[in-house]
C-alpha cells in the first residue's frame, strides 16, 4: 500500500525542499552537469528538482501514484515514474549516484532495495538522509506525543541495519554525517519543529507529518497539542526542550560508495 496517498493532498502545503539540506545532499551525491541520477522515494519531487538546479539529468521514483502525478505536475524536467524501490524500472548501471531522502522506513526490507539500487547504479555514490530510533528518542515531542514518537521510531532502520543492508548490497564504504535541526528550516518534517514548538499546534503542518497523520490517534493529538500549548504559554516548553538536548545530530546522512571495479 502506498502510504502517502492519503496525505498527498496537501503535502505541498508544508513541505518543501530545505535550501541547506539540498545543498548537503548535492555536495554527498558530487553532481555533475552531464551525469544520471535517481531519486528514490521522491515523494512529490521536492528534493529532485532542488538537486536538478545543481545539474545532472534526474530521474524519480515513488510508489505513490499521488505524488508523482503532483511531481509531474510540477515539472517535466525530470523523468517521473511510480516504481517500488525493491524493482526499480532500469538497466544494470544506468546512474552517477542516487538520492533517497526520509523514505527508506516505507522500504518492504532494506536488502533487496539496496541491492536494487546497487544493480541501478554505474559507480558513485548512494545518500540517504534519515533518522535512527535512537536519535528519534531523544526528540521532545516524546514528552507530548509518546505512542506517536514510539511507533514512529520502531518503523526507523537503525544506523547498524542500515550499514549491514548497504554492506550485504555490496556497497564499498559507508560514512555518516549528523544533522542537526537549524530554527529556520524550511522543511517541515517530523523534527522541523524543535525550536519552533508552536506549529505542532497547526492542524495543516501536522497533516504533512506521517507520524501525526498516519500513527497518532486524534485522542493522543488533542491531548498533547492541549499540554504543548498550555507550556508554550507558561513558558516551560523552554525546559522541556532543553530537557531533550543531544550531541549526536537529530537526522543523519549517510554516504554509501559503489567502486567500479573495472575502472579500479
Amino acid at each position: 500500500m502506498a502510504i502517502y496517498e492519503q496525505i498527498g493532498k496537501s503535502y505541498d502545503l508544508t513541505r518543501r525542499a530545505d535550501p541547506e539540506i539540498a545543498a548537503r545532499l548535492a555536495v554527498h551525491l558530487q553532481v555533475k552537469s552531464d551525469a544520471s541520477y535517481l531519486d528514490v522515494g521522491c515523494g512529490t519531487g521536492n528534493y529532485t528538482l532542488a538537486l536538478a538546479k545543481s545539474g545532472g539529468i534526474w530521474h524519480g521514483v515513488d510508489q505513490s501514484k499521488k505524488m508523482i502525478d503532483a511531481a509531474t505536475n510540477k515539472s517535466n524536467i525530470v523523468a517521473w515514474q511510480v516504481a517500488e524501490a525493491e524493482a526499480l524500472p532500469y538497466a544494470d548501471k544506468t546512474f552517477s549516484g542516487v538520492l533517497c531522502t526520509l523514505a527508506i522506513h516505507h522500504f518492504v526490507a532494506l536488502t533487496p532495495a539496496f541491492q536494487e539500487i546497487y544493480r541501478v547504479l554505474a559507480a558513485g555514490r548512494f545518500v540517504l538522509f534519515t533518522a535512527t530510533p535512537e536519535q528519534m528518542s531523544k526528540y521532545w515531542l516524546f514528552e507530548y506525543f509518546p505512542e506517536a514518537i514510539h511507533k514512529s521510531a520502531e518503523q526507523m532502520p537503525s544506523l547498524e541495519k542500515v550499514r549491514y543492508a548497504l554492506k550485504e548490497a555490496g556497497f564499498n564504504s559507508v560514512n555518516i554525517e549528523p544533522y542537526s535541526i537549524s530554527e529556520n528550516l524550511q522543511d517541515l518534517f517530523l523534527y522541523s519543529g524543535k525550536y519552533r514548538p508552536e506549529i505542532y499546534l497547526d492542524e495543516n503542518i501536522r497533516s504533512g507529518i506521517s507520524t501525526f497523520a498516519l500513527l497518532a490517534s486524534p485522542e493522543e493529538i488533542a491531548a498533547g497539542c492541549q499540554r504543548l500549548a498550555t507550556d508554550i504559554n507558561t513558558g516551560c516548553i523552554t525546559d522541556i526542550v532543553n530537557k531533550y538536548e543531544n550531541n549526536h545530530g537529530d537526522y543523519l546522512f549517510v554516504i554509501a560508495e559503489k567502486i567500479n571495479h573495472e575502472l579500479a
